[in-house]
């Protein structure tokens, strides 16, 4: 029950569990609380248009009755005069939870989760790649860091002789970061918007010619004969020797990405339908889509899968592990085969160059390359000008 009598030392110390409570009898709303396990508490409680407040002094063991007495009087009298203490005690905090909220602090405490729930398989390349190249700011406020620091790491970065397009790409996934911290109340808002940035055309579209093409899937069965030579065991019966050709195969008469493809089960592929799907989990654009197979690739995975009855991913090594490596093969094959500037994924602009060339329209194109918007595929409209020569002899 609660007990009203002047809060001194004293009136504390013989306040007992079962009391509870012990009013002041000179401060309107200045009380103590003890706890069930006997610590003792200093409140203030107040209403301020219409609402109740219990604003909290401090404790017995922090503050004597004479401090928390004071304490209490300064802020009757801030009441008094129309301010919300507590609000004010929550606005002291954020101010200082704004100060102490470094960059460093920020990206492990808060955007690792953030980045961990979005994006699984990319959120540690994501995370490293923020943390290793601006490693300088970490221990900075959040609120400190301006345009100002960027634009020096950038100028920096170019005399270094970083390519523009790598600079954006870490740039962008810092300032993805500070986007993040304003919608989460963390800073009021950032400038990193005003950072310059040479902007470079990313439209490099590298495909194979017809004879580059022919010398490369030369150059890859050769290597599957040149290895079956050397295997021990007999492999006659087997279609490939390994999981390389059929993933030459599908980029090039599929047009997917190396993750699409490294990733991609056997339940995705429907042999009666003839077709596979790309689940959105997978899809860099986040967006299902399904690709039909043609012949080719169609008797490349009907023959892969009679070698790999109970796999359940599509690209296994021969030993039934995930294929997650194949740049040295990759690499030998390019040199034997006499092509130069050609990367991996250069093999899905292969595919989307053959289909514009043969005259497939450009949205088909989108869909098939999953692409979010036409602006990606419209890098491969030069390929058909006999489009556009059909489209103004409409009209002449």
């Amino acid at each position: 029950m609660a007990v009203k009598q002047k809060i001194t030392n004293a009136s504390i110390k013989n306040l007992t569990i079962e009391q509870e409570r012990l009013n002041d009898t000179e401060i309107s709303g200045f009380h103590a609380r003890i706890s069930p396990k006997g610590a003792v508490k200093y409140y203030f409680y107040y209403r301020l248009n219409g609402k109740q407040r219990n604003f909290l002094l401090g404790s017995a063991e922090a503050l004597t009755a004479a401090q928390a007495r004071d304490l209490a009087k300064e802020k009757a009298g801030l009441v008094a005069s129309g301010v919300d203490v507590q609000a004010s005690r929550y606005e002291e905090r954020q101010l200082q939870m704004r100060k102490d909220m470094t960059l460093g602090r920020f990206l492990e405490e808060h955007y690792k989760d953030y980045l961990q729930s979005m994006n699984p398989k990319r959120a540690a390349q994501s995370y490293q790649c923020i943390t290793n190249t601006f490693i300088h700011l970490l221990k900075r406020p959040l609120e400190e860091i301006t345009a100002w620091d960027i634009q020096q790491w950038v100028t920096e970065r170019r005399k270094l002789g970083r390519a523009p397009a790598t600079i954006s790409y870490t740039f962008n996934r810092l300032k993805a970061a500070f986007n993040r911290a304003v919608e989460w109340g963390f800073i009021d808002g950032h400038n990193l918007n005003h950072v310059k940035i040479v902007q470079v055309d990313n439209t490099r579209i590298r495909y194979l010619t017809k004879n580059e093409e022919s010398a490369l899937l030369d150059v890859i069965q050769a290597r599957d004969a040149r290895l079956r030579k050397e295997h021990k065991g007999d492999v006659s019966d087997l279609a490939y020797i390994d999981f390389f050709e059929p993933l030459i195969i599908m980029a090039m008469q599929t047009g997917m990405r190396k993750n699409e493809m490294l990733t991609l089960r056997w339940a995705d592929i429907s042999f009666e339908e003839r077709y596979l799907t790309i689940h959105s989990e997978n899809a860099k654009s986040k967006k299902k889509r399904v690709i039909p197979l043609n012949d080719t690739v169609f008797q490349m995975l009907l023959d892969w899968r009679a070698q790999n009855p109970e796999s359940d991913l599509v690209f296994v090594m021969n030993d039934g592990r995930p294929v997650k490596f194949f740049q040295y093969p990759w690499a030998s094959s390019l040199q034997e085969a006499g092509i130069e500037n050609f990367r991996f994924h250069d093999l899905r602009h292969h595919f989307a160059s053959k289909l514009v060339m043969a005259g497939a329209d450009l949205n088909i194109v989108r869909e098939l390359l999953g692409h979010a918007d036409m602006k990606m595929t419209l890098r491969y409209a030069y390929l058909a000008p006999e489009q556009k020569t059909a489209a103004v002899n409409l009209i002449g």
